[in-house]
């Protein structure tokens, strides 16, 4: 049979297809997306489940003149590849390719940037709000959230607003009971009674709310997505479609794996199986060593409590939640409630660890400092992903915490340089500290095989110094150390250079810090956060508020958004890469 997808470069080809044809574009479309993301790695599952979904929407509304918002975007891949961009999506995630997520500047059918979730309704309804006051009553404005997405805090928001507009809205539930790891809560108990026909009609939740609602529908019967949306596109005011979806459809095994499907890495594209990779001989990831480490820790103090936002898999809080079940919470997407949620078990004497991605707790940055520190509770963040996290890009950096939590008075920053480290100032934190810390570590491995070393505590605001030199001070903080060691093996002048590392950057060793500039000639710091308000900042400022006449340089994240690519792709174009820190090093000389 001709090959249909290839014929289509954007919706309007599409529409120019008879609806019979389209269960064989949709077909085509999921072999093209397995095809890629087997070999090119990225998100499958989410983009699996919408292919009819995608399709019908592109079909029945005039895109891009109406508007369409995808919500994280995970699930935008069949969007992209019918939207110009199929030729080119062999190339998403890599450096100077296309965006893993929806992104403006790519596309006019990207209508808005998306990564974080739960922003869609809010966004479609300021569309929808702002077609009204330019007189444009037909333009359609379509939010397509996921169940795990509508159970966050802003996506109330929104629906409580639109509830009391007229506004020209649909939200699209895709309802298939999962994020990125199984969806919690009273509201997805409550979307699976509607599913099972077991809830009343009159309680409805989203009529109550003054939305026309309709479905639940089969999200993979396409006669019938269609025939539904183009009655929806005749009714007025906010209207909410519930669709039933099935995550990772087509692929078997994807289907009955949905969490490791969701972004599966390299994998056969015939059977689905993932190209086994020997890893017993591997430094740990991060995320294992907070995980295990937890649960050690958790063995000997019944105090220790463990709270993610829908992040257990991902953040290895799994292991927490798999040993005791009843001291570890997943919140579902709400990080605004787990902060809140873990002051208020401090304020009852628990030790409470709240894991929480870097580039996530930015949505939750008042609770930090009204909640937590404000009134100075001891709550232990663990925030996973610090640093530059490769193909997410800009979305998913965690390179703003150092910056936005070092202005706030009571909290201590902490990051580690190893495995080891990071377990020990867990274990200080855990022993008892009268202040809130935040303990940042990044995506991916360590160098350490043998890191389940006894716990030691650690003196909080020492600093240590790895090697001695003559002339230049290099002051690192959290595991980029790693490479100024490595750069550091790999020049000449070696003897130049003292090399020390700040396993706190807040409070911050100013006395070796008065120390090192007294006896060195040029100071370098480097950090993989933004150097706007990092920590070489206040290195910076120390030495203006003392008057100091030293040479330094800051080397970290400039002030602009990094994109996508690999964390070396990323680390070399900010110059804190290996080889560019060799190259810096050697422009160095004893005259």
């Amino acid at each position: 049979m001709e090959n249909m997808l290839s014929k289509i470069y954007n919706p309007t080809d599409l529409r120019k297809l008879p609806e019979n044809q389209l269960p064989q574009l949709a077909k085509e479309l999921r072999d093209f997306i397995i095809d890629i993301v087997s070999k090119k790695e990225g998100h499958l599952g989410a983009s699996l489940g919408v292919v009819e979904l995608t399709i019908a929407l592109h079909y029945v509304f005039n895109t891009p003149e109406d508007l369409l918002v995808w919500d994280v975007g995970h699930q935008a891949y069949g969007h992209k590849i019918l939207t110009e961009r199929r030729a080119i999506f062999h190339t998403n995630r890599v450096l100077n390719g296309i965006s893993g997520f929806p992104k403006r500047s790519e596309s006019v059918y990207d209508t808005f940037g998306v990564g974080h979730s739960s922003t869609s309704i809010s966004a479609a309804l300021g569309m929808a709000l702002a077609s009204q006051l330019k007189g444009e009553i037909n333009k359609q404005h379509i939010a397509v959230i996921g169940d795990a997405s509508i159970a966050s805090g802003m996506a109330f928001e929104g629906l409580n607003h639109a509830g009391v507009t007229d506004a020209n809205l649909l939200v699209i539930l895709n309802d298939n009971a999962i994020g990125i790891d199984p969806s919690i809560g009273a509201l997805k108990n409550y979307l699976t009674a509607v599913k099972e026909g077991k809830n009343p009609k009159q309680n409805n939740i989203i009529k109550s709310l003054n939305f026309d609602y309709s479905g639940p529908i089969d999200g993979h019967d396409l006669p019938k997505l269609i025939s539904e949306l183009e009655r929806l596109k005749l009714v007025k005011g906010p209207k909410f479609l519930h669709v039933i979806t099935t995550k990772g459809k087509g692929l078997q095994l994807a289907e009955e794996d949905q969490v490791k499907y969701h972004a599966p890495g390299k994998f056969d594209a015939e059977t689905g199986k993932i190209h086994p990779k020997d890893e017993s001989h591997l430094p740990p990831k991060y995320q294992d060593v907070f995980g295990h480490t937890l649960v050690e820790l958790a063995k000997g103090n019944e105090k220790i409590i463990g709270i993610t936002p829908a992040m257990p898999t991902g953040s290895s809080m799994k292991y927490m939640m798999d040993a005791y079940p009843k001291r570890a919470f997943d919140v579902g997407i709400a990080e605004q409630h787990a902060v809140t949620l873990a002051a208020g078990m401090v304020t009852q004497g628990m030790v409470v660890f709240c894991n929480i991605y870097s580039t996530f707790l930015q949505r939750a940055y008042d609770q930090v400092i009204h909640d937590v520190a404000l009134q100075n509770l001891p709550v232990i963040f663990c925030l996973d992903r610090a640093g530059l996290v490769g193909e997410d890009g800009a979305t998913h950096h965690g390179v703003f915490d150092i910056a936005y939590l070092n202005c706030i008075p009571n909290l201590i920053i902490a990051a580690p340089k190893d495995e080891i480290e990071l377990r020990n100032i867990m274990f200080t934190a855990s022993e008892g500290i009268n202040q809130p810390i935040a303990i940042r570590y990044p995506r991916g491995r360590g160098e350490i095989v043998n890191w389940q070393q006894p716990f030691e505590k650690i003196e909080i605001g020492i600093a240590k110094k790895l090697r001695k030199g003559t002339k230049i001070a290099i002051l690192s903080t959290g595991t980029i150390g790693t490479n100024v060691t490595k750069a550091l093996a790999s020049i000449e002048n070696e003897a130049l250079f003292s090399h020390y590392h700040f396993p706190f950057i807040k409070p911050l060793d100013e006395v070796a810090i008065n120390d090192i500039i007294e006896s060195h000639e040029v100071l370098i710091t480097i950090e993989d956060g933004v150097i706007k308000g990092g920590f070489g900042a206040q290195i910076n400022s120390i030495i203006a508020s003392k008057n100091y006449t030293i040479s330094i340089l800051n080397l970290g994240i400039p002030d602009i958004f990094i994109e996508h690519g690999t964390v070396f792709d990323q680390q070399h174009f900010c110059k804190i890469d290996v080889q560019s820190l060799i190259h810096l090093f050697n422009t160095f000389s004893d005259d």
